[in-house]
């Protein structure tokens, strides 16, 4: 899908998020990557395989105070 050099990595690649926006749909919460995936405001994926890789959010220990 992608025809730019260089070119971006593909779907299975580990940093395949940084791959080319091609069309962009903030409204909408999601964008389109040159590489076939879809990636969603909240972290979640969606590959061009059909595979779902959900939000991937860090998680925030709490601060107990003593």
């Amino acid at each position: 899908m992608c025809s730019h050099q260089p070119a971006c990595p593909t779907a299975d690649s580990p940093d395949h998020r940084t791959a080319v926006t091609v069309s962009a749909h903030p409204e909408q919460g999601w964008s389109l990557l040159c590489n076939g995936t879809i990636v969603f405001d909240d972290t979640g994926e969606l590959l061009p395989d059909g595979r779902v890789v959900g939000p991937h959010r860090p998680s925030l220990a709490l601060a107990v105070a003593a």
